[in-house]
């Protein structure tokens, strides 16, 4: 049976390392594009034909995001898997209270951050319905736990994080009585784009965040060590790449 995934923010970085890791699994992958100019997932695309299409979409943009569901249905019948990956940061972000703070970054940030995966699971929900296994899965961080914050700055991105765990929570209440499964997870700190330049001080490269990253997205939770019943399916956790739990 053919299993499909969308998998947003695909263009470089941990998206595009998620959509390779699904590609060589045999799954059929809707890739979310933002930067048509960036070259390697049409580079990747050459190299799965059949399995892998890229579609336009902007996850802060409302009438962009049901565009590229409304594309994706022309296509298939249903979605199994919706990788909610997409996030942004700034380089303002490190600005104390102290500084001017840059309010509109920081709105752009919760658009995108919060809001986004709001978005796509709005506009995908009618596809996830007709999907055989319903997993929603976020890209969260720790700088969204509340418990365990330290940081004396980030009000943008932190507090879009946290709305994010908020949101998820929400559409947990309401979608897992209905058979979805949820995984809400913090990736590591990756060498990513997030911030607008290559973050090269970080730990992790995207393509080695993605390792765990999928073997979480996919698996059962009766299967993970770090959770030995099924029945953990009935919570919802905010995991990292290390299966470690974080608070709220």
């Amino acid at each position: 049976m053919e299993r499909i995934a969308v998998v947003t923010g695909a263009d470089r970085g941990l998206g595009l390392a998620l959509a390779v890791g699904l590609l060589a699994r045999g799954w059929r992958v809707f890739a979310g594009q933002y930067l048509p100019e960036w070259p390697e997932l049409g580079e990747l695309a050459a190299s799965y034909p059949r399995l892998l299409h890229i579609i336009p979409m902007d996850v802060g943009d409302t009438v962009s995001v049901q565009a590229a569901a409304d594309g994706i249905a022309a296509v298939v019948d249903g979605v199994d898997l919706l990788v909610n990956n997409a996030g942004v940061n700034s380089h303002t972000s490190t600005r104390g209270i102290r500084e001017p703070q840059d309010y509109v970054e920081m709105q752009r940030l919760y658009n995108v951050n919060a809001l986004g995966p709001m978005r796509v699971v709005e506009a995908f929900l009618p596809l996830m319905e007709q999907g055989q296994m319903k997993r929603l899965c976020f890209v969260s961080s720790e700088a969204g736990s509340i418990n365990r914050a330290q940081r004396t700055a980030w009000f943008g991105y932190c507090s879009s994080k946290a709305a994010l765990n908020m949101a998820v929570r929400l559409l947990f209440n309401r979608l897992r009585p209905q058979g979805y499964t949820f995984r809400l997870y913090h990736p590591g700190w990756m060498r990513s784009y997030m911030g607008g330049t290559r973050n090269t001080t970080a730990d992790l490269e995207p393509e080695e965040a993605a390792i765990p990253a999928l073997a979480y997205f996919l698996r059962e939770r009766g299967h993970d060590p770090h959770v030995p019943t099924r029945s953990d399916e009935e919570r919802l956790v905010l995991r990292d790449y290390q299966g470690i739990e974080w608070p709220w």
